[in-house]
């Protein structure tokens, strides 16, 4: 059984021109491709085959990400159920320089894995062997009831 830590991803890219709109801010598109990109690997990783994307809960924008800015995008899996897997993400407006960053955006998105076939297909039990991803699980529930 994959436990909640081994799930985690994170990637980082620069917001660039192509990627903002009229404002020079992120376009809202842009962050949700990548939280998307992360959660799918987040629930591949976890379920040990392909997954789609099955349904995304409200993207909560916090604050804008401006041009020539990192994004830094993270996600862990933190529920499974028979062939589905529910991924908590979030997007940081990230300095380059100091790694600090401040969140911007975060939504919870629900993955099915499938087979050769594209049919749904069963996923792992989700297992939580330390504090830290008691923690994240507890946080991304939290997060999702306040929805």
């Amino acid at each position: 059984m994959p436990d909640l830590l081994s799930t985690r991803i994170t990637n980082r890219w620069v917001v660039r021109s192509s990627h903002a709109n009229h404002l020079g801010t992120a376009h809202g598109g842009s962050i949700v491709k990548w939280m998307d990109e992360v959660g799918g690997m987040a629930a591949v990783r976890f379920a040990g085959q392909w997954c789609v994307t099955a349904h995304m809960d409200s993207v909560d924008f916090v604050q804008p990400i401006e041009v020539d800015d990192a994004v830094r995008v993270e996600g862990y899996v933190y529920e499974a159920g028979e062939t589905s897997v529910q991924v908590h993400v979030e997007a940081f407006k990230e300095d380059m320089r100091t790694g600090e960053g401040e969140l911007a955006s975060e939504a919870d998105i629900v993955y099915v894995a499938v087979d050769e076939d594209g049919e749904p297909s069963p996923v792992p039990e989700l297992q939580i062997d330390s504090e830290e991803g008691e923690r994240l699980k507890q946080a991304a529930e939290s997060d999702s009831k306040a929805d």
